[in-house]
């Protein structure tokens, strides 16, 4: 065992003998849920200055649609333009796909409301107003409102840019949780939905497997019907009868042609394959999205290419229903992340 380096010239981490002894390396834990890209959640928090102090509500807005990747958008009042970063930092580790608009208000009380009288204030203002009255004893008095709405007369309470902060984190960090649990319970919705349609894509192979031989049959009658019909022709012109290499040719031609357009096997092999796929992908979680896309479109080609063989109308309307559903799919795959 060892647990020290082996001393040789090389990138320690990838020799099996340096690595021996070290401790495991930190592993997410998996997460077999599927999220939908789309999302709303909104939370609300009070920043209290004391007993009958009103003081302010910040309120945290999130909405997120489909994206191809992750995009942050924030809109925010300045004064909590610091917690940005923290917000940004803690939605790029929960998501990882959708354009999220993140809205911040913040609302305080009318000024005054929650003020408290500055005493020194109004003393040095009545000295004024007696200093005002000793030169111009006609002047009138102030009133109270007057005095009230004097600039430093009421001590309003306002709310510290730390206390702003760790509400707008809080309340930011909340909405975040919440839209997650949002784009949880609509990402396993969506994922019923698909699997309910695989089944269907499934059940409609199912029954065109049995069908193959018969198929196979029926165009090998009509690939001797074509050639005693060709050969037919050719005899009612009065031209000499044609020759065994001639009509090897011609059965070799028709055989081929015919073999072409029967041969769905394989296109029923692949598609199933692929619906296999599917459902490995939807049980396995996680950020499933770009490969569900992906298999959209590997079933949608077998899908044309099944109706372009179909040469019954068995094939042609399974093909047209195989190819409903994959749509039907491709619009829920588009949003989840």
């Amino acid at each position: 065992m060892h647990a020290k380096p082996c001393g040789a010239t090389h990138y320690a981490k990838f020799c099996p003998i340096c690595i021996v002894g070290r401790p495991p390396p930190e592993t997410l834990m998996k997460d077999n849920n599927i999220y939908s890209m789309t999302g709303y959640a909104s939370v609300t928090r009070e920043i209290a200055l004391g007993e009958g102090a009103a003081g302010a509500s910040v309120s945290v807005e999130l909405r997120t649609v489909n994206s191809r990747f992750l995009d942050l958008a924030f809109r925010m009042p300045e004064e909590a333009r610091a917690c940005e970063p923290t917000l940004r930092e803690t939605l790029m580790a929960k998501l990882s796909r959708g354009k999220v608009d993140i809205r911040v208000n913040v609302q305080r009380p009318e000024a005054g409301v929650a003020g408290a009288l500055n005493t020194e204030s109004i003393r040095q203002l009545a000295a004024l107003e007696a200093q005002v009255l000793d030169i111009f004893p006609g002047a009138e008095r102030m009133r109270t409102g007057e005095i009230l709405r004097w600039p430093g007369v009421l001590g309003e309470q306002s709310v510290t840019a730390e206390a702003l902060r760790e509400a707008v984190i809080d309340g930011g960090r909340a909405a975040i949780a919440e839209l997650v649990e949002v784009r949880k319970r609509e990402g396993a919705q969506l994922k019923v939905s698909l699997i309910e349609r695989i089944a269907s894509m499934e059940a409609i192979l199912a029954r065109l497997q049995p069908l193959v031989p018969d198929l196979i049959a029926r165009h090998q009658q009509k690939i001797v019907d074509r050639l005693q019909e060709a050969l037919g022709i050719v005899l009612s012109e009065g031209a000499a009868a044609p020759g065994k290499e001639e009509i090897a040719e011609r059965i070799r031609q028709e055989v081929t042609m015919y073999g072409v357009r029967i041969d769905v096997a394989e296109e029923l092999t692949r598609l199933d394959a692929h619906l296999k796929e599917t459902r490995h992908i939807l049980d396995k979680g996680g950020q499933v999205g770009k490969r569900l896309d992906f298999m959209m479109q590997e079933l949608n080609r077998e899908a044309n290419t099944l109706g372009s063989k179909a040469a019954s109308k068995e094939l042609a309307d399974a093909s047209m229903e195989l190819k409903l559903f994959i749509e039907q799919m491709r619009e829920q795959v588009q949003n989840l992340e």
